[in-house]
């Protein structure tokens, strides 16, 4: 660990036991604590994650002078054999939370950091990390495809279930600003193996309802007229 990293860390801890010291309750342990008391500047956000005992992620987000990018630190601290490291990256957008899961089950935990950001629409990106022992391997998590994005205006709600994440958003009628919401959600499940994720749609569009009608895609309407036609010339 070099001296930048130590500086780092020892700064963040003087910052975070100043905001908690007025707590007089006993420290609560929990496999993902969000810490709600307020932060310094240029601190914007916390939450401790304790995968096993001995085993704690602190994930810190930082900036000054903008709200809409910044930097986020994983401090990994294995106190069973006094191994301390930082993880760092650049931050878009701000972070409204983290995950923990072993979606390979491997044994090595997977740190998820949600960030949401706002551009025409308020989309929102994964941050994934991998850590084996104490070091980390960034993982590459896939954008929305042309399909998946379409109707897409962000305010996605993510969560892990059955060691899978899960990740949900609107629907809207179009991707532009005049678009409305269809009144359905989009389902994606991530999967992880060998590093690498893959997803796959949990959700059925053609089971957007309107005004408590189904909405039929346009395939469906062209394969119906076609039997109206052939019908008609058999009549």
């Amino acid at each position: 660990m070099d001296l930048r990293h130590c500086l780092f860390i020892s700064a963040v801890c003087m910052i975070l036991a100043s905001c908690s010291s007025d707590d007089k309750k006993p420290a609560v342990k929990s496999y993902a604590a969000n810490n709600k008391t307020a932060l310094m500047p240029p601190f914007r956000f916390h939450k401790a994650v304790e995968v096993s005992p001995g085993q704690t992620y602190d994930v810190v987000s930082w900036g000054r002078g903008s709200t809409a990018v910044g930097s986020f630190a994983i401090l990994h601290s294995d106190s069973a054999r006094m191994k301390y490291t930082t993880t760092t990256g650049d931050l878009d957008g701000s972070i409204t939370d983290v995950y923990n899961a072993d979606m390979d089950t491997d044994g090595n935990p997977e740190i998820l950091i949600q960030s949401k950001g706002k551009d025409t629409v308020n989309y929102a990106k994964i941050y994934a990390f991998e850590f084996n022992d104490n070091t980390a391997n960034k993982l590459d998590f896939p954008k929305l495809s042309s399909s998946q994005k379409k109707g897409y205006r962000g305010d996605d709600n993510f969560y892990i279930k059955d060691g899978k994440l899960i990740r949900e958003f609107p629907i809207y009628d179009s991707n532009d600003k005049t678009a409305k919401p269809t009144g359905a959600k989009r389902q994606l499940e991530y999967s992880l193996r060998s590093n690498d994720f893959t997803v796959k749609q949990l959700s059925k569009d053609s089971t957007i309802v309107s005004d408590n009608k189904p909405i039929v895609k346009e395939e469906s309407k062209k394969t119906d007229n076609q039997k109206k036609k052939k019908r008609n010339r058999k009549g």
